[in-house]
């Protein structure tokens, strides 16, 4: 069930160990296929952007957030956008043209299966992450979304979720999802990925299930060539000349001032605290380093700190980090940090979404 990467297969097409700057209006200049593609949990569009980059058209998002839905609008000007519970879309009236998709893809909110998070104390509890969102019962989202699938009947499923839940408790939650996916009429692949192999700068380390139709008949699916690691320095350095708001926004506060210059390029904070003062704390603080990609960004990324100067990093270096384009419109910067965090990066969906583009969906027939 669970796939190894290949080595020896063809690139997506798409230059992953350059033009790390780029912009939305560089997406009109992919070459297009008739390939269309719902997002849900769309968030800020990360995988929308992946899934443009491969040449496909992203008709329709859902999400529950309104911040994030007015994002979505303003940067990618989708057909149809579904503000609501995915559980809605469940019954709700739907337009003909999202039954004949060709990838329904899903990113289920996943606090309570990451390693940092709560894991099954979370459980089966109602929660939301920001203002704005509806409680939810977060570990039901995914078979809400594979029922949402088995609604539509796109040829190919593609969800992405965080590695935690391959691991202790959460490999029941992990053999339902396969089990009920397989039960709708997919066969089913499962992968773990790391965009900092995707041309991603950022060690980012996720797990994809990627489904296709049983009446289509294709060979399994096999990943690209992982591309060259991208360190920090190289990916960021034409933007270090800060501006006086970046400044001002990135000073080093707190803890920073404190453990900064005790903590090593490549570490956590706990290191230094725990030399300094005997135990561990400020897990999550981490001092970059310059030599190697970002650590996983995350919707908390004022914790992560620049290697060689003792502040955060800008939005301009997020973006990059993240292969987002450096023209996409924030509402404001609170919003910019935690929708940065929270989605996927572009290249890394554009990573598998070629392959699945090439090997299955341009390349298959009817059983």
């Amino acid at each position: 069930m669970l796939c190894k990467q290949s080595t020896n297969v063809q690139s997506v097409g798409l230059n992953m160990t350059s033009d790390l700057a780029w912009k939305l209006q560089d997406l009109d200049k992919v070459q297009k296929n008739n390939l269309k593609v719902m997002s849900c949990f769309a968030c800020g569009g990360g995988s929308t952007m992946g899934y443009k980059l491969s040449g496909m058209q992203v008709i329709a998002a859902n999400d529950i957030d309104p911040e994030m839905q007015w994002h979505y609008v303003e940067n990618h000007k989708p057909k149809y956008y579904f503000l609501c519970p995915i559980k809605d879309l469940l019954t709700q009236d739907l337009p003909q043209e999202l039954y004949m998709l060709d990838i329904l893809d899903g990113s289920p909110p996943c606090s309570s299966f990451s390693i940092s998070g709560n894991l099954q104390r979370d459980w089966q509890k109602e929660k939301k992450f920001r203002e704005g969102q509806q409680l939810q019962v977060l570990d039901d989202l995914f078979f809400d979304f594979i029922a949402l699938a088995d609604r539509l009947k796109p040829k190919c499923i593609i969800a992405e979720n965080v590695t935690g839940l391959l691991s202790g408790n959460s490999k029941g939650y992990f053999k339902e999802i396969c089990r009920q996916i397989e039960g709708i009429g997919y066969h089913l692949q499962v992968f773990v990925i790391d965009a900092a192999d995707c041309g991603v700068p950022q060690n980012r380390e996720r797990v994809f299930f990627v489904a296709l139709r049983n009446d289509f008949q294709a060979p399994m699916l096999t990943l690209p060539d992982k591309t060259p690691h991208i360190p920090f320095g190289e990916a960021v350095k034409d933007l270090q000349e800060l501006t006086a708001e970046e400044e001002k926004l990135t000073k080093a506060t707190g803890c920073m001032l404190r453990y900064w210059n005790k903590t090593y390029p490549g570490e956590s904070f706990k290191h230094a605290v725990k030399r300094q003062v005997g135990k561990e704390s400020f897990f999550n603080h981490h001092r970059l380093n310059v030599s190697k990609p970002s650590r996983t960004i995350t919707a908390h990324c004022h914790v992560m700190c620049h290697p060689s100067v003792c502040r955060r990093l800008t939005i301009r270096e997020l973006l990059r980090l993240q292969s987002f384009p450096e023209d996409y419109k924030f509402k404001s910067q609170r919003s910019a940090g935690y929708l940065i965090g929270m989605s996927v990066p572009p290249r890394m969906t554009a990573y598998l979404a070629g392959a699945v583009r090439d090997q299955w969906l341009l390349n298959q027939n009817a059983a």
